[in-house]
């Protein structure tokens, strides 16, 4: 059997989040911006899904606005967040996501550097902030490396520098792992996705805190409270829904089970593999992220004789798998080039097995040493 460890970049659907969608994909077909019974039976259970996100997220009902991607709910929050602040300059972390990076660029904004443990420079920070700045983006726990950051230190740096700034915080690849209710409950702005927690693809959604000033970025019928216009994904919200309930009742338990898989998995690679070295200090990761580099090796080959091998892998974000130059992430680590170029990104989920982990300790040291030896 294959070994899928590329769980940061999908990751299979939970049986739960299944079974609820199908009845949305045949029968339930409705409409939820109609007012006949068929359409009541939609808007009822997307209502009845926010309020199960909410809880999941630490929010109110009311404060969870369904978008159709992770991608779309950092963007809603940033330049959604900028527009309502007249202009207000952006900052966001140098290691922030694409959905981020990108939309803090084109608000203008600017990237607060973090240190070799992929942790946020809060001097560096402290530096850029000032009564100018309307929104800060960091995010919860990093997409490459697995990096949690301390967002409560943030906050803190945030409202005393910036005190009328905005804090937006990608949670997409932290929910499956830590407390986002807890964990995010300072910002005015979450996001999550889906798909990163065994949902569907094409569905997520941001939390707006109550009193949080956001002007949409998509127009039309006025849905979701006139912040994200556009028919309903009802079977994907429904799933969602299905997803974060799922993944709350078991996540002490999968933290502790996969945990161990990934320790045991990135003591043996650096234990078998000469010049290896792992990205990060582990201690303040993920559960799910292993991220290694090896010397005198190139990612896009290493993940092809690793695919034959049956193991599935990334060189980092799924967004940038492929790209020849170095990681964002990497570099903003500084990270030696030579180095990151040979990065490669093992990410467990919760339906990763021993067996995953033992192919992939007899099939990276060989895939390694044949490059080597080329």
């Amino acid at each position: 059997m294959p070994a899928y460890l590329d769980n940061a970049a999908t990751t299979p659907m939970r049986p739960e989040a299944v079974e609820a969608m199908l009845p949305f994909l045949t029968d339930r077909f409705g409409n939820p911006s109609g007012a006949h019974a068929t359409a009541r039976d939609a808007k009822k259970a997307i209502e009845e899904a926010r309020e199960v996100v909410a809880a999941g997220v630490g929010a109110r009902p009311g404060e969870v606005v369904f978008t159709g991607s992770g991608t779309e709910a950092d963007n809603l929050a940033v330049l959604g967040a900028v527009a309502a602040a007249d202009g207000g300059r952006v900052v966001c972390s140098a290691i922030e996501h694409h959905a981020v990076l990108h939309a803090t660029r084109a608000a203008g904004g600017l990237t607060a550097p973090v240190g070799g443990d992929g942790v946020i420079d809060l001097d560096a920070m402290a530096e850029v902030l000032d009564h100018n700045v309307g929104v800060v983006s960091v995010m919860l726990a990093d997409n490459e490396v697995g990096t949690i950051q301390p967002l409560a230190d943030v906050v803190a740096l945030v409202r005393e520098r910036a005190p009328d700034a905005v804090l937006h915080t990608d949670a997409v690849q932290a929910f499956a792992w830590v407390d986002v209710a807890a964990l995010a409950a300072p910002a005015d702005l979450v996001a999550i996705s889906g798909h990163k927690f065994g949902g569907p693809k094409g569905v997520g959604a941001l939390v707006v805190r109550e009193g949080t000033a956001l002007r949409p970025i998509i127009h039309g019928g006025g849905q979701e409270r006139d912040l994200r216009s556009g028919t309903h994904n009802v079977a994907g919200i429904v799933a969602l829904a299905a997803a974060v309930q799922a993944t709350v009742d078991h996540r002490a338990a999968d933290v502790v089970r996969v945990g161990a898989l990934r320790d045991r998995l990135a003591d043996g690679l650096l234990a078998t593999v000469p010049d290896t070295t792992e990205t990060g200090d582990r201690r303040r990761k993920i559960a799910g992220n292993c991220h290694l580099s090896f010397g005198g090796v190139e990612s896009e080959a290493l993940l092809l004789l690793l695919d034959g091998a049956g193991v599935a892998a990334s060189a980092g974000s799924a967004c940038t798998s492929g790209a020849i130059e170095a990681s964002h992430v990497l570099v903003a680590m500084g990270v030696p080039a030579e180095r990151a170029l040979g990065s490669l990104r093992l990410s467990l989920g919760v339906t990763t097995t021993a067996a995953d982990v033992d192919l992939a300790l007899a099939a990276v040291p060989a895939a390694v040493a044949r490059l080597r030896e080329a």
